[in-house]
């Protein structure tokens, strides 16, 4: 597996490699099929995978946490809602979901040792991150071309995909 910190890199040296696999797949990959090795794949890999020591994700972008999430989040670090607002989220909401971004990067829950100060209340688009185990992969390959800049373990399952296609 490729170390976190050389994944950027790596994918921007096959930057023009995957995309072009993107459009090979585009083209010739069954939907169903291709989330099946996606899912596969994710279990295989995570499996083995400690997350806690990279955290890419949480360190390159700001976290978003859903507007139903707030109460519960400020509940869990002992706050309240209005104190858990100002401490931590933008008063800008994510345009898609209607979440708030947090107001950092490294996100402002990522602790040292590569755990979530939210604990089990981390929000769900943490917790699916880089969604190689969600279906509809076909429909999505540019979010996958994306994860693979940042997640070592997306990288993996690009690289190996590429191999069972005989790519």
């Amino acid at each position: 597996m490729i170390p976190p910190r050389k994944v950027a890199r790596m994918a921007k040296e096959k930057e023009d490699e995957n995309f072009e696999f993107r459009t090979f797949l585009k083209i010739n990959a069954e939907e169903k099929e291709l989330d099946e090795q996606f899912l596969r794949l994710h279990k295989e890999l995570f499996a083995e995978y400690d997350c806690n020591r990279c955290r890419n994700c949480c360190k390159m972008f700001h976290g978003i946490i859903p507007a139903e999430d707030i109460e519960r989040d400020a509940e869990e670090l002992q706050m309240t809602k209005e104190q858990f607002m100002a401490s931590f989220l933008e008063a800008k909401r994510e345009e898609e979901t209607g979440g708030y971004y947090t107001k950092h990067k490294p996100c402002d829950f990522l602790q040292e040792d590569g755990s979530c100060r939210l604990g089990e209340c981390k929000p769900d688009n943490c917790v699916k991150y880089p969604y190689t185990n969600q279906p509809g992969r076909l429909e999505s390959l540019y979010g996958v071309l994306d994860a693979i800049t940042v997640c070592p373990v997306a990288f993996e399952i690009y690289e190996r995909l590429k191999e069972e296609y005989g790519y």
